[in-house]
């Protein structure tokens, strides 16, 4: 992506996105995320089709006190947008990118905010560097495969699949994205939030990203990311020593109730809250009481910090 494009897109999203951006460099591609306020840091960590953009809500609320981060994922968002022949678009890719990151800012105390695909890469992350996570805030998302053995939603295995429908679909018409503005949330989204969710995907070189997310799900034995994702779940009651906080839009036609059940099977003790009027895009749903909820949540943390 172009200076030029980036910079249009910053003019027309305008007060709804006042965060100046910041960018690292991998391997010869621009990296980009955001880094607002001072103190410690809660790391977000955002699916497909959304970028940074998605979190604003959060981080207008939180950075006067804590140090917001918002990376967006290669091809997604501000950040570069590489052809197939320079970036692989894979989950293992994307988990070494977001370390990159950790390790560039020198991250320690970690609370980290995962939403949709989001999830998997930073409990990837997460399980590796469990010595600099703080707590967790798990956000209509999976640590796991599908729960119960059962399928994904025909619209996706239609992408995931078929790529002569998906390429005009996704790449040609932007469906995937579009059709998320109108379905992903309960309620009809303002102009505006269409406007910035969309903004990034406006050509069909720029929505690669968001067919190739859908591309890598990984559902059988040697489907790149599959070992990944089996480690993941194998794994997750290792952060049952970790604050975790766990907040759901019932409304989801990927991550429905049966993925919030699996979350709270496997971690019973953690606080949860399943909002009625909410769907996939939860904090454009309910942004005040979902921002409201988790500084609650990460100042008890502090608060029980400094009492030692």
């Amino acid at each position: 992506m172009t200076t030029a494009a980036i910079n249009n897109i910053r003019a027309r999203l305008g007060a709804s996105y006042p965060f100046a951006g910041r960018y690292l460099d991998v391997d010869g591609l621009a990296y980009h995320y955001l880094e607002e306020g001072r103190g410690a840091p809660v790391v977000m960590v955002h699916g497909n089709p959304t970028w940074s953009f998605y979190f604003r809500h959060l981080i207008r609320d939180l950075a006067p006190d804590f140090r917001c981060i918002a990376p967006d994922h290669m091809g997604c968002g501000l950040s570069a947008k590489p052809r197939d022949s320079a970036y692989p678009f894979t989950l293992d890719r994307r988990v070494a990118d977001f370390g990159r990151l950790m390790n560039h800012l020198q991250l320690e105390g970690i609370h980290l905010v995962l939403h949709d695909w989001g999830g998997m890469i930073g409990l990837a992350w997460a399980m590796d560097h469990l010595d600099r996570v703080a707590s967790l805030t798990i956000t209509n998302t999976a640590g796991f495969f599908p729960p119960g053995n059962k399928r994904i939603p025909r619209r996706l295995w239609l992408i995931r699949n078929l790529t002569p429908f998906a390429v005009p679909a996704v790449l040609g018409l932007n469906l995937f994205a579009r059709g998320a503005v109108w379905m992903a949330a309960r309620k009809s989204l303002s102009k505006e939030a269409r406007q910035g969710l969309l903004a990034p995907y406006d050509t069909p070189r720029h929505r690669l990203a968001t067919l190739r997310f859908v591309q890598d799900i990984p559902l059988f034995p040697g489907d790149p990311g599959h070992a990944t994702v089996a480690r993941v779940s194998a794994q997750l009651e290792r952060l049952a020593d970790r604050p975790l906080l766990i907040l759901w839009g019932r409304h989801d036609f990927v991550f429905d109730t049966d993925y919030y059940a699996e979350w709270r099977r496997r971690f019973p003790q953690a606080p949860a809250r399943l909002f009625d009027d909410a769907g996939h895009y939860l904090f454009e749903d309910q942004p005040r009481r979902t921002t409201a909820m988790i500084r609650t949540f990460l100042e008890s943390i502090q608060t029980a910090h400094q009492r030692g």
